[in-house]
């Protein structure tokens, strides 16, 4: 998961070399953190957050085919 998320990322931001993608396993879900650089901020929620839903709906369908709960929160 955390390589796809990755991958993601670095496509939609001008500065590639900033994206940092973590997984942090809890009870319930895996939380996959994303950090970006602030300027790319924009290009990762998008406009009305619609970029960041498509990551989170992206990743939620690739978490279900392993029968795992996944969490993506952007920093």
């Amino acid at each position: 998961m955390v390589e796809l998320v990755a991958a993601i990322a670095k496509a939609l931001v001008d500065k590639p070399e900033a994206v940092e993608v973590r997984a942090i396993e809890e009870k319930q879900a895996t939380v996959i953190e994303l950090k970006v650089a602030p300027d790319d901020m924009g290009k990762i929620i998008g406009k009305q957050g619609r970029i960041a839903k498509a990551l989170r709906t992206v990743v939620k369908a690739a978490a279900t085919k392993s029968g795992k709960k996944v969490v993506v929160e952007i920093m």
